[in-house]
């Protein structure tokens, strides 16, 4: 194996149709490929995949090894641009040492982490058994890994190929849980004299909810709601709100329609424009292309949401708890619990739903966290419920897998590995519960712009992520 048959490989993958929760191609084509390769293969009732090829000749007595990898992506693609995540290929290029997909997600987490797997499996590489494994619906709540069955795999060492920064080897990641609000509204007609207004908030970097959350960028549907709570005029009518996409992505867009008359227009309007210099020189030096927009709306309304609904919301997306909330005490610079207010949708006729998600490697601070948000939506009168919670990875205090990674990483490169843990979730967290005693590490070639436009994959890191891997699978005894 090589970085260009990895990176052959993913070029196919990206190809292959994989949102989360619709990951048949990618499962077809995970079975596809096992069986072009002549080697074992079972799919769950979930569409978890596990491909297995034996130890080479000499190679019986190593241990065996599960390489881990999740088969969906998140699916995220700029304003305005025309691409159907369902039947159309990722569109990339190969920029300065990077590859880029300009307007959309590129799947490179996890999807080079699958591309690892299926270029061992078709070498020639001596080595031990090698169980490699593809679970799905890991971006929506680690699916896949929540429903693997005990026994599904039987090596006792495993290594998550789902990191995003070489030269750090990871051996614990935070835990994490969903909260979710809805608000019932009714509605009233639009005030005499009121034409409906666009107000938008487009252009933030976004990012990883976990590992881009204590990098200060702007959380559009938070602005949003601390522009609306800010306005005075208590009449003003709430038409339509939309902004954020996915529960793991820091909001990057975000919009309002407004049913405004003669006379609230100019007031708004001004306010709006110093607020877009406020916001500017508050993130300045972080959000360089935030863009606020203001303009008639080409939409029809006849009702709005009522005056008093409209003032509980905004109110409660202002209040509501985003970003940082506690730093850890134990690992330098390492984020214990965090929240992310990630969107605000009217999913359907008189119903409002936020999404947020908490995260923390301390079971008592997520809950708190979540618990945190859940009061500050009663408060405005909304439904609250959680979900989707998972468990952390505490970091082993003896892992025979750890301590040959970092030997390697020094023979290879000549230099030693940050061994750390990371703020954002991991499927390891779900394995020490189904598969006690379970030695584990991550790591993985260097990511930026993860689950947001303009994902990309640095090749030279590409390219000692694979010398790693291979010496690992090669040599560990």
């Amino acid at each position: 194996m090589n970085s260009e048959s990895v990176l052959r490989i993913f070029k196919e993958i990206t190809t292959v149709p994989r949102e989360s929760g619709h990951e048949e191609k990618i499962i077809a084509f995970l079975q596809e490929k096992a069986k072009a390769y002549g080697l074992e293969c079972k799919t769950d009732k979930v569409g978890n995949v596990l491909i297995t090829k034996e130890a080479a000749q000499g190679y019986e007595y190593r241990p065996a090894i599960v390489l881990q990898s999740h088969s969906d992506m998140v699916c995220e693609k700029n304003a305005g641009v025309e691409h159907d995540f369902t039947r159309d290929p990722i569109r990339y290029v190969i920029e300065n040492g990077w590859m880029i997909a300009p307007d959309t997600t590129l799947g490179a987490d996890c999807g080079i982490g699958m591309a690892a797997e299926l270029a061992l499996l078709e070498s020639d590489i001596p080595m031990g058994k090698l169980e490699c494994l593809f679970t799905v619906s890991e971006e929506t709540g680690l699916d896949g890994a929540t429903a693997l069955e005990s026994g599904f795999f039987t090596a006792k060492t495993l290594i998550n190929l789902d990191s995003e920064d070489e030269g750090e080897i990871f051996v614990g990641c935070s835990g994490g849980i969903d909260t979710t609000a809805q608000f019932f509204y009714s509605t009233e007609d639009i005030h005499e004299g009121a034409k409906p207004y666009r107000l938008a908030i487009t252009g933030g970097m976004g990012g990883h909810s976990g590992d881009d959350i204590n990098k200060g960028r702007a959380n559009t549907v938070q602005l949003l709601g601390n522009f609306l709570y800010g306005i005075k005029d208590h009449s003003v009518q709430i038409l339509k709100i939309d902004g954020g996409n996915k529960r793991n992505a820091i909001a990057r867009e975000a919009c309002v329609v407004l049913a405004l008359t003669p006379d609230q227009t100019e007031t708004v309007r001004k306010a709006f424009d110093a607020f877009a210099v406020t916001v500017r020189e508050q993130y300045g030096n972080v959000e360089k292309n935030l863009k606020f927009t203001f303009e008639e709306s080409e939409e029809s309304f006849k009702e709005g949401i009522s005056c008093g609904m409209s003032r509980r919301l905004v109110t409660a997306l202002a209040a509501a708890p985003h970003g940082v909330l506690s730093m850890s005490q134990e690992i330098e610079n390492f984020v214990e619990t965090s929240s992310n207010l990630a969107s605000v949708k009217m999913t359907e006729p008189g119903v409002i739903r936020i999404v947020s998600s908490q995260r923390s490697c301390n079971t008592a601070a997520r809950r708190a966290a979540a618990l945190k948000m859940e009061a500050c939506f009663k408060l405005a009168g909304a439904v609250v419920t959680h979900s989707s919670e998972y468990p952390g990875w505490e970091p082993a205090a003896v892992s025979p897998i750890r301590d040959a990674c970092v030997e390697a990483y020094k023979k290879l490169f000549g230099c030693e590995p940050k061994v750390k843990a990371i703020h954002a979730g991991l499927e390891c967290g779900l394995f020490t519960e189904k598969f006690p005693g379970l030695d584990m590490i991550s790591f993985g070639p260097t990511l930026r712009g993860v689950h947001a436009p303009g994902e990309r994959l640095d090749l030279a890191s590409l390219d000692k992520f694979v010398m790693l891997l291979n010496e690992l699978v090669t040599t560990y005894r």
